[in-house]
């Protein structure tokens, strides 16, 4: 009987100690606000996601993309700037047609520079409603030929070094070699800036001749 009431007794104080320890460790339950009371955490929990991209069943079409898969090339590819007629047209152009001299080149964008500038310099012209409108917009085109000129001499000796190989890239951009453009070194750039010259004097010389020699009958006379 003794033995009984003895444990039970410890029993009963074992109890009311760890009741009394929990509520010591616990904060008091906030007034006013209908709260659970704070348990205590028993370990550490660590949460992880993974972010996984869903792949399209369709594959998909880009219009624009850099120019052969590569983004450091630093150009794009457009249907633009990859049509069939517009690489027609680019490559003809004087500037890319590296099989043909500087000299050359420069000449045939000289007479086109040359031609083309006489006319707004006869209509605009601070001379145009007199009878010397054609001399003095011949003049004024050849003076801005002559200013070019001055142009192009200067940035060839600010861009290029006597003796220097050609700044151009001799590999095209799918890789294939090729001659670097003679027009990327000092001596090709003088040839061009002379072609440009004498191609310029010599287009304005002709659209003149055939405005006011030949008197043929363009309207804007």
């Amino acid at each position: 009987m003794a033995t009984a009431s003895a444990m039970a007794s410890h029993s009963q104080l074992k109890s009311s100690f760890t009741s009394s320890q929990v509520n010591r460790a616990l904060p008091p339950k906030p007034k006013g606000l209908s709260a659970s009371p704070v348990r205590p955490r028993t370990g550490t929990r660590t949460s992880s996601f993974a972010v996984k991209a869903i792949q399209s069943e369709k594959p998909t079409f880009q219009v624009i993309q850099p120019i052969n898969g590569d983004p450091f090339i630093g150009s794009l590819e457009t249907p633009v700037t990859s049509s069939p007629l517009i690489a027609w047209y680019l490559s003809n152009l004087p500037a890319y047609r590296t099989a043909v001299s500087p000299l050359l080149r420069g000449v045939e964008v000289g007479l086109a520079h040359g031609f083309l500038l006489v006319g707004p310099f006869v209509k605009a012209g601070p001379l145009r409603n007199t009878e010397y409108a054609g001399g003095a917009g011949a003049l004024a085109a050849g003076g801005l030929v002559v200013i070019l000129s001055i142009c192009l001499t200067m940035y060839g000796i600010a861009s290029f070094k006597e003796g220097d190989p050609s700044t151009a890239p001799s590999l095209t951009l799918t890789g294939r070699k090729k001659e670097p453009d003679e027009l990327q070194t000092a001596d090709g750039w003088a040839k061009f800036t002379g072609g440009f010259f004498f191609g310029g004097i010599s287009g304005v010389i002709w659209a003149y001749f055939l405005l006011y020699v030949l008197n043929l009958p363009y309207y804007f006379k």
